[in-house]
């Protein structure tokens, strides 16, 4: 079985996914990571060189043509959801989890996370908080497409695994 895991940059994706491949016995992929290994470059320095639009195309290509193990847990992007049919082909190739977080407690883990995110430069507190707000608005509505939604305050393996295997 292939496990897609959605949300808003902050929720928990990678490490939620890299547990919960561990759990299960099945591999793990990070598709942010395949991407800067195909683009030789972080994904900040891509956006900054050739702009979203480069990015999306290639993002799109990544998730569309790796070629993907049997049993495989997929840590995505907290925009590739939103694009193209992404939502869509993801539940059709296998189950997707939405890892669901109010912005106020995204906001808290983005001004305290080390990993470089271009599209929040320079934000913080209130401000911070009112751009995960407009943003989740846009985002939420591909979000809500994916099979199963968990939330994600008090987030372990064992509810993640209780998602799946739940009926839906």
């Amino acid at each position: 079985m292939k496990y897609f895991l959605v949300g808003f940059m902050g929720c928990g994706k990678t490490t939620w996914s890299r547990k919960l491949a561990a759990k299960l016995g099945y591999e793990f992929i990070d598709l942010d990571h395949a991407l800067e290994e195909q683009m030789g470059m972080s994904i900040a320095e891509y956006f900054s060189s050739f702009g979203e639009d480069a990015f999306r195309k290639l993002e799109s290509d990544v998730l569309k043509q790796t070629k993907y193990p049997e049993n495989v847990v997929v840590s995505t992007g907290g925009g590739l959801p939103c694009f193209f049919d992404h939502m869509e082909w993801m539940n059709s190739n296998g189950k997707t989890l939405y890892i669901k977080l109010s912005p106020k407690t995204l906001a808290d883990r983005l001004e305290n996370s080390k990993t470089i995110r271009p599209v929040l430069q320079g934000k913080k507190g209130d401000e911070l908080v009112e751009f995960i707000t407009g943003k989740l608005a846009e985002r939420e509505s591909f979000y809500l497409q994916a099979h199963h939604h968990v939330d994600g305050i008090d987030m372990s393996v064992e509810k993640l695994e209780g998602a799946i295997n739940s009926a839906g």
